[in-house]
C-alpha cells in the first residue's frame, strides 16, 4: 500500500449533468455542513455513530472535527470528504464520506462510512461517491479491502452497496455504538481484484 497523499479532491460528471465532488473538509465549509446537518437531524438519528458511556468527549465543534479528522488524515489514517454537488451552476455541500481505519501492511484496507441530505437521496450522489472513493483507494493508494458495515434496518444504505455489488460477509452482532446503545451490522467488504476495471466504471455502466 503507498502512503496516504493529503488533501485529495476528487469529481465526477453524473449522466443527468450534475457534477459530484469529493472535497477535504475545512473549516470554510462550516455554514454548508451545519444547514444540512440541522435539516437531516431526524433522518440521520437512526444511523449515527454515538460514544459509549465514559468514553471521553468527541469533538465540540465544527471546528474541532475539522482539525481531528485533518490530523487524522495527516498521519494517514482517513480520507476525510464532504460531498458537494455541483447542479445549475450551485455548488453546495450534500453529505460527508469517510475511508476510515485505514491500515497498510499485510491488511491493507479500510471502511467507508458516509451520510447524504434527505433531499438529494436517491439520485445515485452516494453510489458515486463511494465509486469515486474505493477507485481511490485501489488504484491511488493500492489498497487491497474496502468494508462498509450498514444496520439491517438501513433499507437506503443496503440499496447502495447492493448497486455497486459489495460482497454480503455476514452479521456482526452489536459491532457498532449507534443512536445510543451497540447495534448489530451487516458488513460488505470488496478487494482490489473484484474490480479490475474500477468500480465507477462498472457503476455508470451498470446505471447506463
Amino acid at each position: 500500500m503507498r502512503k496516504v497523499e493529503w488533501p485529495v479532491t476528487l469529481e465526477h460528471d453524473q449522466p443527468d449533468g450534475t457534477r459530484v465532488h469529493l472535497r477535504p473538509i475545512r473549516r470554510r465549509d462550516r455554514s454548508g455542513w451545519t444547514e444540512v446537518r440541522e435539516y437531516n437531524q431526524a433522518w440521520l438519528r437512526p444511523w449515527e455513530a454515538t460514544l459509549p458511556p465514559g468514553s471521553p468527549p468527541g469533538p465540540s465543534t465544527f471546528a474541532a472535527l475539522v482539525r481531528l479528522l485533518s490530523e487524522q488524515a495527516r498521519h494517514g489514517r482517513a480520507l476525510p470528504w464532504l460531498i458537494h454537488l455541483t447542479e445549475q451552476g450551485s455548488t453546495r455541500v450534500v453529505g460527508q464520506l469517510t475511508v476510515s481505519g485505514i491500515v497498510g501492511g499485510s491488511a491493507a484496507w479500510g471502511q467507508v462510512g458516509y451520510w447524504v441530505d434527505q433531499r438529494v437521496a436517491g439520485r445515485g450522489i452516494v453510489p458515486t461517491a463511494v465509486a469515486m472513493a474505493v477507485d481511490h483507494c485501489f488504484a491511488s493508494l493500492e489498497m487491497h479491502r474496502i468494508e462498509i458495515a450498514i444496520r439491517p434496518e438501513n433499507a437506503a444504505s443496503l440499496r447502495v452497496v447492493a448497486k455497486l455489488g459489495f460482497r454480503p460477509e455476514g452479521l456482526r452482532p452489536r459491532y457498532l455504538h449507534i443512536d445510543g446503545d451497540w447495534r448489530d451490522h451487516l458488513v460488505f467488504a470488496l478487494n482490489a481484484e473484484e474490480v479490475p476495471e474500477g468500480l465507477l466504471r462498472r457503476w455508470e455502466r451498470l446505471r447506463g
